[in-house]
This record gives C-alpha cells, sequence and structure tokens, in this order.
C-alpha cells in the first residue's frame, strides 16, 4: 500500500514548477487562478523571483501549495495514476494543507486563501527577531525533553518538528534559545540555528492561533476521498470538523512526523510518494526506515517512472 506525503516551508526554489508549466494547460490555468484569487502574481514570483520575496512565509505557503496541487493534478489528469487509491496523505506542517486539498476536504481557492492568511498570521505573531528555531541533529527526543524539563527555570523553548530519527527542531525566543544552545553544546549535542524569522510550531505562536481559529470557522470543509494523517496526533483522520480543530491546534503544537510516518508504516503502507518541489520528505522517511520504497515526483520523468 502507498501514501502520498506533501512538503512543507523550506522545499521552495525560484522556478520549481517551470517544466510543468511550460508544458501543462491545467497548470497554466490552476497559476492564474491564484494569480487572481490572491490578488497579485504568485505565479511570476514562483518562476522569476526573486527569492527574498518568495521565501516570505506569507508567500512561501501558497506557492509550496500550488505546486504540490500542480504536479498532483498532473499525474491524475494528465497521466491517468490514481492517487486517491492511497491509504493515507499526509503533510508536513502547510504541507497538511496541501494533503486535505488533493484529498478533497477544501477546495483549491480556499486552501490558498487560508495559507495566505495562515503565512502572514505566522509570520507576524512575534516581532522579528525576537524568535527563532534550532535544529538537533543526533539525539532523542527523550533526550531533548529530559533536558528542557531539566531548565524549565531558566528558559522556554518547545519541539517544533519531531522529523525522523537523530533530527528534532526546537522553537523558542531568541534569548532562550541562545542560552539552550549552550546547554547542548555542554552536552555535545549537534546544533543548528536555522534561518527562519519566527517561532513556529509553538506557544509563541498564541495570536496566530486566534485569527486561525476565526478564519478556519468560516471555511466549508467536505467528507474527502482518503484518511489523512494529522501532525498533531500522528493518527488518521476523516472527519471535516476533527480536522478542523487539528488545523488549529498544529500552529503551537509539535509536527510529529516520524510517528506519522512510523504509524503509516504499522498500517501496512511500504510506499511513499513525495508530490511538490524538493526531496525534504523523502530524505527524512528515509531515515526512519531505509526498507520502504519512496518516489519524488516534482518533474516529468519523476511521473513516467512512477508505478502504483
Amino acid at each position: 500500500m502507498f501514501s502520498v506525503i506533501f512538503p512543507g516551508q523550506g522545499s521552495q526554489i525560484v522556478g520549481m514548477g517551470k517544466e510543468f508549466y511550460d508544458k501543462f494547460k491545467i497548470v497554466k490555468d490552476l497559476f492564474k487562478q491564484a494569480d487572481d484569487t490572491l490578488n497579485f502574481s504568485i505565479s511570476k514570483l514562483i518562476l522569476e523571483g526573486p527569492k527574498d520575496e518568495l521565501d516570505l512565509t506569507v508567500n512561501t505557503q501558497p506557492a509550496i501549495f500550488l505546486i504540490s496541487y500542480s504536479i498532483f493534478n498532473v499525474v491524475k489528469k494528465e497521466f491517468k495514476l490514481d492517487l486517491n487509491k492511497a491509504k493515507y496523505f499526509a503533510g508536513h506542517s502547510l504541507g497538511e494543507y496541501s494533503a486535505l486539498s488533493c484529498a478533497g476536504y477544501l477546495d483549491f481557492v480556499d486552501t490558498l486563501k487560508i495559507l495566505r492568511i495562515r503565512g502572514d498570521a505566522m509570520q507576524n505573531a512575534v516581532p522579528k527577531g525576537q524568535g527563532g528555531m534550532v535544529a538537533v541533529l543526533g539525539t532523542t527526543v527523550e533526550m531533548i525533553e529530559k533536558i528542557l524539563t531539566q531548565n524549565k527555570e531558566n528558559l522556554k523553548a518547545q519541539i517544533a518538528n519531531d522529523n525522523s530519527e537523530g533530527q528534532i527542531v526546537l522553537s523558542g525566543k531568541t534569548k532562550d534559545l541562545e542560552i539552550l544552545i549552550q546547554i547542548l553544546k555542554d552536552n555535545s549535542i549537534k546544533n543548528i540555528k536555522l534561518p527562519v524569522s519566527a517561532p513556529f510550531h509553538c506557544e509563541l505562536m498564541n495570536n496566530a492561533t486566534k485569527i486561525m481559529t476565526e478564519e478556519l470557522n468560516k471555511l466549508n470543509f467536505k467528507n474527502g476521498e482518503n484518511k489523512l494523517i494529522s501532525n498533531v496526533t500522528s493518527n488518521e483522520i476523516n472527519d471535516p470538523d476533527e480536522l478542523k480543530n487539528l488545523l488549529i491546534k498544529q500552529i503551537e503544537n509539535r509536527v510529529r512526523w516520524r510517528e506519522s510516518v512510523i504509524n503509516m508504516m504499522e498500517n501496512d503502507v511500504d510506499h511513499f510518494i513525495e508530490i511538490g518541489p524538493g526531496k525534504v520528505l523523502t530524505g527524512l522517511v528515509k531515515r526512519i526506515n531505509r526498507n520502504v520504497k519512496i518516489d519524488t515526483v516534482n518533474t516529468q520523468y519523476d511521473i513516467e517512472g512512477l508505478k502504483i
């Protein structure tokens, strides 16, 4: 059995999706619809840059979704491969919105609009420079939780992403992360400060949660075709109301990607298909289990070699 997975922020590059845009009318139509929906040329930003504008969270989130959704539709409609035969759909953070839209829970236009709002809300939840994220390599979630508990009087930080074996991302205020980085060094734990402008998936995103609660409750979620795997619980879900609540919780909670992949594998998934720009999730899945089959689909050549 296979699962379809969708990447999150960080996979974007200028020119992503250009091959599909040049070759397929369906993609040109989706790009135009996105421009009309967002009232600016996101297509030009994706295809031509500049990179620093594409990297702004408010632009990155709808842009990555647009590419993932476009490729998904090329695979289904141009190559007649039924990705909705998948046992599960899942996505990493913003990728969860790509998953629910491709599975039919939320229409294309509504997803673009909500991701534009989400990107803006997350970007502006904390004043610039006051929060950040740190990747921690080569240790366990249990070890990091122990360090955070032991130092809770001196600093406040949260696990934002449990990505794979030995790759964890922490969020917090800049001053707290500086203390934490020193503690990690003292414990010989490798860490890298990430080039992000906000501390995603932690309590500092509270203002974004308030905005997204109001905005998500305006939307009409439908019954989708596939079961989704929730970032918040790492368990399957296909109830629209529960899905909406979990998307709200997702803003401040840990992305349980490692557990999500393990749960899918424990439920007979032995093939993952990553749809969208980059190969980030492919790398993470390989770190979790090298024996499963993984296909990355972001070129026509990739689709031609795809067997489901």
